[in-house]
């Protein structure tokens, strides 16, 4: 990752421009607008998910402009997201590998079957897909299972019943 780039803890006083962003890119990926108003994006960041799960930014240095976010707890990754502008250059990986230094075991995601740059990225980063199907998403959409196992060489695929 690039030296202007650093990785910090969540803090409130990048609620907006994180927000901001975490909507931009995921309605570029899913190409449905946010089901959700600004005001309810907020209180999830800053009362759901900082309960939660630990939560880290990828900033840009001299102008603190949020760049990505990260949110998991000890075994799921549940929130990846990074700027349009930015992504394709390492910021998601270097998130992604904070995440895989942190947790002590397994970790599993969810990501959005018809999101097949998502899809390719986890394969990248050694994630399989366990199982596609309907998991509990306010999208609708159907979803695939991922997992990340330390030393796990022989991934399985299985489709859920929709």
């Amino acid at each position: 990752m690039h030296k202007r780039i650093e990785i910090i803890d969540y803090h409130p006083r990048y609620t907006e421009q994180t927000i901001s962003m975490w909507r931009s890119s995921k309605e570029r990926a899913l190409g449905i607008p946010e089901a959700h108003d600004f005001e309810a994006h907020r209180y999830y960041l800053n009362r759901i998910l900082t309960a939660t799960n630990r939560i880290y930014l990828a900033l840009e240095r001299r102008s603190e402009r949020v760049l990505g976010l990260i949110a998991f707890d000890e075994n799921v990754i549940t929130q990846l997201y990074v700027d349009c502008e930015y992504q394709h250059q390492g910021i998601g990986s270097a998130l992604v590998e904070l995440a895989k230094e942190t947790t002590s075991d397994n970790l599993q995601l969810y990501t959005f079957e018809m999101n097949e740059v998502a899809r390719r990225f986890w394969r990248k980063h050694g994630f399989v897909e366990k199982q596609i199907g309907q998991h509990d998403n306010e999208e609708g959409l159907v979803d695939v299972l991922c997992e990340w196992i330390r030393g796990d060489d022989f991934p399985t695929l299985q489709y859920a019943a929709m």
